[in-house]
């Protein structure tokens, strides 16, 4: 599984566009951050972090299935996947290894803005006036969101040979499950089960844990989806024996 993340890290690292991703994600983070007056910190007037926060999420919502995309298509497009699939290697590490080098390609992409929770820390008035245990409750956000997307990508890219085909795929199905389900509960057909219905969706479990409240029942929530999604990509190579 270590070899095979490590090949796929390096291949994503080596092509243009992991640094497309990365570049795209931080200019963009960057002009919401501190040069578009609708919410630049700068014009805001409070020392939080809450524009990097609310943006990320729709930002990932694209590139990580932008990145992804490629993990099974590609193999499959140029006939390699019969060659990984006979070394001496289990299914689930070989989904693992690839799912581990897109989310840590992700997490790559989130270190720079380091630098902007160091920016905001100076420009506090007192110097330190932000609410550090928020910003570490929402990077942790991040974090599952993005092992999230991951693993949706990945089970997109399985399902097909086209990395346009997966890329859309798994946008939509990111889509569905970040904010589908507040959309879906809003409907006023559901009476009482509106709340349930907006709980199976990403948006109230991220917007919960962001306020710097770890709570086990949303780590769980993450965790149980990453794990679905990688047994359904499971199921869907397994499929080739039928």
């Amino acid at each position: 599984m270590l070899a095979i993340l490590k090949k796929e890290f390096n291949g994503f690292l080596s092509s243009l566009i992991a640094y497309m991703v990365i570049g795209v994600f931080l200019v963009a983070i960057g002009m919401f951050m501190w040069v578009f007056p609708e919410s630049s910190v700068l014009e805001y007037g409070f020392a939080d972090m809450q524009t990097l926060f609310a943006m990320a999420p729709w930002l990932f919502l694209f590139l990580i299935p932008a990145i992804t995309m490629r993990t099974f298509a590609e193999e499959k497009r140029e006939g390699t996947i019969e060659l990984l699939l006979t070394k001496p290697i289990t299914d689930l590490q070989l989904i693992l290894g690839k799912y581990l080098a897109a989310l840590l390609l992700a997490l790559f992409a989130l270190l720079p803005t380091l630098l902007y929770y160091y920016s905001v820390y100076e420009l506090g008035n007192p110097q330190g006036n932000i609410d550090s245990a928020a910003v570490v409750g929402s990077y942790l956000g991040l974090f599952f969101l993005a092992g999230v997307f991951a693993a949706i990508g990945v089970f997109a890219s399985a399902i097909s040979d086209n990395q346009i085909i997966s890329f859309v795929i798994a946008v939509f199905l990111c889509y569905i499950i970040y904010t589908g389900f507040d959309l879906i509960a809003s409907m006023p057909v559901w009476g009482g089960y509106g709340y349930f219905i907006s709980q199976l969706g990403i948006a109230y479990h991220y917007s919960a844990i962001s306020k710097g409240l770890i709570d086990s029942r949303d780590v769980l929530y993450f965790l149980s989806v990453i794990t679905i999604m990688t047994l359904a990509t499971k199921l869907v190579l397994r499929s080739r024996k039928w």
